[in-house]
């Protein structure tokens, strides 16, 4: 899967990466916030890694969650090393170091899903939930696309699409509160992929037998919903603390 040219507009910098402040006012998006979230989701994900390796060895080729730890690695010193000023710059860079770093299936695929995510949202430097509800919803189609699957097929859409609802509803509602119900439903989505039979990737091959098993990769994208989640909340609680000093 070969790059492209996505005029990303980064640049050496230091410290987080990030010009900016999180969230502005009227609940905004800043560059800051979106390394900060794709910073967390690097820990997570690390923290993680071996229960995801368990679930993929199950009905896949027990490397999602070393390859992931792998890449989510490579985002964060990235984004570490160098600035981005806008939101969907740092979602291009991340996207670009995911497919450059991780092997199967999953570089491309979180790949695309972040690098979509920035394209869509352009040189804005800062959106508010609902543009990048609906840029996620480009990025998630455009795995979709990538990958030929459709929620309920055992995937990472199974927890992706169900956020998706859940952030696109509550986007007119307070930050955090539209980023927990996005968490929520991402979570559940994961856990409902257990029944289903796999009907995409390797875990296809495996027929029936892939019922009864949670879906690796439905589980590693709740894991990147939650991450936004908890840097929505981390966010408003740095403002609180501010605003009181």
């Amino acid at each position: 899967m070969t790059d492209e040219n996505d005029g990303s507009g980064t640049g050496n910098g230091a410290g987080s990466g990030a010009a900016g402040g999180g969230t502005g006012g009227g609940g905004a998006l800043d560059a800051r916030f979106v390394v900060g979230w794709l910073t967390r989701a690097a820990e997570s994900v690390d923290r993680e890694a071996d229960r995801l390796t368990e679930l993929d060895s199950a009905i896949g080729d027990a490397d999602h969650g070393s390859n992931l730890r792998r890449g989510f690695a490579a985002v964060r010193d990235t984004l570490e090393r160098d600035r981005t000023d806008t939101p969907g710059a740092a979602l291009m860079l991340a996207g670009r170091q995911l497919v450059s770093t991780v092997g199967g299936a999953s570089g491309p695929l979180y790949g695309t899903l972040l690098r979509r995510t920035g394209k869509t949202l352009g040189d804005a430097r800062s959106v508010t939930v609902g543009q990048l509800a609906d840029a996620l919803r480009a990025g998630v189609d455009a795995v979709a696309q990538l990958g030929g699957a459709a929620e309920g097929d055992k995937t990472m859409l199974d927890a992706l699409y169900p956020a998706l609802g859940a952030l696109a509803a509550a986007a007119e509602k307070p930050t955090g509160e539209a980023f927990t119900a996005a968490r929520t439903a991402a979570e559940e989505g994961a856990l409902a992929t257990v029944p289903l039979r796999a009907r995409k990737g390797r875990a296809s091959y495996l027929g029936e037998r892939s019922e009864g098993h949670q879906d690796p990769g439905a589980t590693s994208s709740a894991l990147l919903v939650a991450a936004l989640a908890e840097t929505a909340e981390a966010t408003a609680e740095a403002g609180a603390e501010a605003a009181d000093e």
